[in-house]
């Protein structure tokens, strides 16, 4: 088994390319370095550089790899289609100029599912129609990756959208083919929907061509859900704590790629709040240092 760790933006509090709090993309790429890690993902696009030679440069001078990209847009407004559409190509192009392999596709946050971020019981569901067209923009934005720039498109469940909850990924995989769409599996983002991430796994380990490790602390994810409390809000409150100090098994989860012959990037994830003043370094090296003792490396 050849897994190797990376990192991603979103650890520095990147969300949004044009966030006037985020770090600079040097710093980010750095301190990805300074942690021991040798991969990156893109963030946001936008947020690096969009020209191939000056990124290539920041990448090479860190000893860092492009491993994927995200397309985190409201895939549920079909007012927003041309938005999602931009992300997609800008996305995949960057990610190809680079030889980096995976498109990841997120649903953003909708005010619709907000409140019930955690409660599938009582979450707004789409009615046929809607959710037809939904799953088609879905479809072609992976097509687009898969066919248009040969990239590997993950489907990735995310609080508070409305690809949220296990019966919403496993209706989407379903109904669109697998040559297009993969599943990028949040380990995470399944703890907060009230799902287990390793059931999920071993059930799906096949549809799944890359990981994000994020974990999730069990006292914040059970108060937030009880006040309705906003993702942005919930991830300045905590909720996504170090690797290994939340509800995740992750000596679980590696045994199920480990018997899957997964190789490939997982890439670590903590979201946090930049205006909180994270230890974004000293966290990126404990999680590193948390997979190297569970057998990654």
């Amino acid at each position: 088994m050849t897994i190797r760790i990376g990192n991603a933006p979103c650890s520095w509090g990147v969300e949004f390319a044009g966030d006037p709090r985020n770090p600079t993309w040097q710093h980010v790429l750095k301190q990805c370095a300074e942690a021991g890690y040798k991969g990156i993902e893109l963030g946001p696009v936008g947020f690096m550089p969009e020209d191939p030679a000056l990124l290539r440069e920041g990448l090479d001078e860190n000893g860092l790899e492009l491993i994927g990209g995200v397309v985190f847009r409201p895939y549920h407004d079909p007012e927003a289609w041309d938005d999602v559409l931009d992300a997609t190509h800008r996305t995949a192009r960057a990610l190809k100029a680079h030889g980096a392999q995976h498109l990841v596709l997120i649903d953003s946050i909708s005010p619709r599912r907000a409140p019930t971020a955690g409660r599938a019981n009582e979450a707004e569901q789409m009615d046929k129609a809607e959710w037809t067209a939904y799953r088609d923009r879905i479809a072609e934005s992976a097509r687009i990756g898969a066919e248009e720039y040969g990239l590997t498109v993950g489907i990735h469940a995310h609080a508070a959208g409305f690809m949220d909850f296990e019966t919403e990924l496993e209706r989407l995989l379903d109904e669109v083919d697998d040559k297009i769409l993969k599943v990028c599996f949040d380990t995470g983002h399944h703890s907060y929907a009230g799902f287990d991430p390793v059931a999920f796994m071993k059930k799906h380990i096949g549809r799944i061509s890359y990981m994000h490790f994020k974990d999730i602390d069990p006292e914040v994810k059970a108060r937030v859900i009880e006040n309705r409390t906003g993702f942005y809000d919930a991830c300045g409150q905590g909720i996504f704590c170090n690797l290994g100090e939340g509800d995740v098994d992750f000596p679980a989860v590696r045994q199920v790629l480990l018997d899957a012959g997964f190789e490939g990037w997982c890439t670590v994830e903590q979201d946090c709040d930049p205006t909180l003043d994270p230890d974004t370094l000293g966290d990126a090296r404990k999680n590193r240092e948390y997979l190297e003792t569970i057998g990654f490396v």
